[in-house]
């Protein structure tokens, strides 16, 4: 399938061409198709399969072909909420490069910078808005933006957004636009929260789902290493000088602890940069920039700060402590490897995170291979431990699988 395929109008597929594209990714070709009809969609895919096309191609085409009214009018016709500054400034770049030969007017907003550059813009009338949930509130609450006129809403990393304590902000959101609209909703993940945000407020929608499994990513390798907690660091720094090199993305699930490897890495020698919850707007986009132009090779972040980052050259990734959802995992690995590019992913796994490993290996269906030749392992006591629980944990599948047998198994889709 190309994507002229998918019937999208010349300057779109100029502007695609232009970018180096070929042939739509699965989501592409499973959602443009029910967004151009003006369905309510809901899309579980991970970030780093090409979702943001997926609502911003179908939604300069709709908007493109009523552009003389939309050109009158000033108003806000798409509005896209986005969890993180990083992911909107992402998505906003998007639009921009798509709808490059329309004359259709995108513009971002977000916490954390100054307020008035962003009036200024909005003042003078925008067509796409791509926003935070508190910028955009605050803003509407002063009057500068008005979504009356909203046609299309688009809920980016919905899972992030509700995480991240936003669920009034967007049910309040909903509410400012007008009630006959378009909603589209894109999730990395489907937890309850978010199943029941969708049944209040989509109608009828179509239900997208592309696999969390590395379909796409077998130029990834990766290696599991059972190691003490108290010695990740000292794993750590033995593989940077050992094993380990070129542009590294090494995430942590704390700042606390991103703090502290950035200590540690500098006082060895080590050109490092992060990103967390803590850091002003300024100082992250600084950390990015000198990270992707090489002046750093190394950058730790934590999920919050790292989801929406693209950075197509990156030749590992270090899983210094394993998420607890095993769809974070499959998220995080999936920053290198891309655009026909190999990588590594190196995982640490300490007696404490044995159950997050077979999580995570259950949804890919592999087992990830384990480097035991490392100055670190794990005690014999300890090993023992996570060899009895594989033990246990297969004798409860096989029981689940018999009983599972019995009744047919309910899925979200």
């Amino acid at each position: 399938m190309s994507f002229k395929d998918l019937q999208l109008i010349d300057p779109l597929l100029k502007a695609i061409e232009e970018q180096g594209y070929n042939t739509p990714t699965q989501v592409q070709q499973k959602t443009i198709p029910f967004v151009l009809a003006k369905k309510d969609v809901i899309t579980s895919a991970q970030t780093g399969t090409g979702k943001t096309a997926a609502f911003a191609l179908p939604i300069l085409q709709m908007l493109s072909k009523n552009q003389d009214s939309v050109k009158r009018g000033k108003t806000i016709k798409a509005l896209v909420v986005s969890p993180t500054r990083e992911l909107a400034l992402q998505i906003g770049n998007n639009f921009k490069a798509y709808g490059r030969h329309t004359n259709l007017r995108t513009t971002v907003v977000f916490g954390g910078a100054p307020v008035e550059p962003q009036i200024d813009v909005l003042t003078k009338g925008v067509d796409i808005l791509v926003a935070t949930p508190g910028r955009l509130i605050d803003l509407q609450k002063q009057e500068v933006i008005n979504l009356d006129q909203v046609e299309i809403l688009v809920l980016d990393e919905a899972d992030l957004m509700l995480d991240m304590g936003f669920i009034d902000n967007v049910k309040h959101i909903v509410s400012l636009c007008p009630e006959k609209k378009q909603i589209l909703l894109f999730s990395a993940t489907m937890p309850f929260k978010v199943e029941q945000l969708a049944n209040t407020i989509l109608k009828s929608p179509e239900r997208i789902e592309v696999s969390a499994a590395l379909s796409d990513s077998n130029n990834i390798g990766q290696v599991l290493y059972y190691v003490p907690k108290r010695n990740k660091i000292e794993l750590c720094l033995h593989l940077l000088r050992n094993e380990i090199k070129g542009s590294i993305l090494i995430f942590r699930r704390t700042k606390f602890g991103v703090d502290k490897l950035e200590k540690t890495l500098i006082k060895n020698g080590y050109q490092v940069e992060t990103l967390h919850g803590d850091k002003s707007q300024t100082d992250r986009q600084t950390a990015l920039k000198k990270f992707k132009s090489g002046q750093v090779n190394i950058l730790i972040a934590t999920d919050v700060a790292a989801r929406g980052i693209d950075i197509n050259e990156l030749d590992a990734v270090i899983n210094f402590d394993l998420p607890n959802i095993p769809e974070t995992y499959v998220h995080r690995i999936g920053r290198t490897g891309r655009a026909g590019n190999s990588g590594m992913s190196y995982s640490f796994c300490s007696a404490d995170e044995k159950a997050y490993v077979q999580s995570i290996q259950q949804l890919l269906q592999i087992q990830i291979p384990v480097e035991e030749n490392h100055p670190y392992p794990l005690d014999p006591a300890a090993k023992a431990i996570i060899h009895k629980s594989k033990q246990t944990g297969s004798k409860h599948k096989k029981g689940r699988k018999s009983a599972a047998s019995k009744k047919k198994k309910k899925r979200w889709y």
